[in-house]
C-alpha cells in the first residue's frame, strides 16, 4: 500500500488548510504523484517532552547554589515544570596519614577530609530548551552531568 509521502500546509489570510500529495499508480505502472486539497486543519506536530534530570556536584556549596538558582531561574523564566533542588546527602572522603616520611620520630598524624556536596534538578521539557537553559556560565568547580529519559 502507498500512503502520503509529503505534508505541506498552506497559510492565507483567511483561512487555513492542509494539502498533501497523494501517490497514483497508472495503467503503465509509473507511480506518478497528484496535489490534492483535502481543506482540513493542518495536524500540529507535538515535540516530545523529556524527563531530564541534572546532576550537579561541587567541592564548594557557595557555587553549587549559585549554579542551581541560575538553572531554576531560567527554566521558570520558560515556564518549565521544575522540581528541586533536592540535596543529597553530604560524602566525606577522609585520609589519614603519618606526618613524616621516614617513619621514624613521634607518632604525629594529619587527617585530611574533602566534602562533595550534590543537588539533582529534575526538568520536564523538550530537549531543545534544556540547551537554552544549560547554556548559562558555569562557576568553576562545579560538574554538570545532563541525563535524558522519555516522560
Amino acid at each position: 500500500m502507498i500512503s502520503v509521502v509529503h505534508i505541506h500546509t498552506c497559510r492565507n489570510s483567511a483561512t487555513v488548510t492542509q494539502k498533501c500529495f497523494i501517490p497514483q499508480l497508472s495503467r503503465s505502472g509509473i507511480i506518478t504523484m497528484a496535489f490534492k486539497d483535502t481543506g482540513k486543519a493542518p495536524v500540529e506536530t507535538e515535540v516530545a517532552i523529556h524527563r531530564i534530570r541534572i546532576t550537579l556536584t561541587s567541592r564548594n556549596v557557595k557555587s553549587l547554589e549559585k549554579v542551581c538558582a541560575d538553572l531554576i531561574r531560567g527554566a521558570k523564566e520558560k515556564n518549565l515544570k521544575v522540581k528541586g533542588p533536592v540535596r543529597m546527602p553530604t560524602k566525606t572522603l577522609r585520609i589519614t596519614t603519618r606526618k613524616t616520611p621516614c617513619g621514624e620520630g613521634s607518632k604525629t598524624w594529619d587527617r585530611f577530609q574533602m566534602r562533595i556536596h550534590k543537588r539533582l534538578i529534575d526538568l520536564h521539557s523538550p530537549s531543545e530548551i534544556v540547551k537554552q537553559i544549560t547554556s548559562i556560565s558555569i562557576e568553576p568547580g562545579v560538574e554538570v552531568e545532563v541525563t535524558i529519559a522519555d516522560a
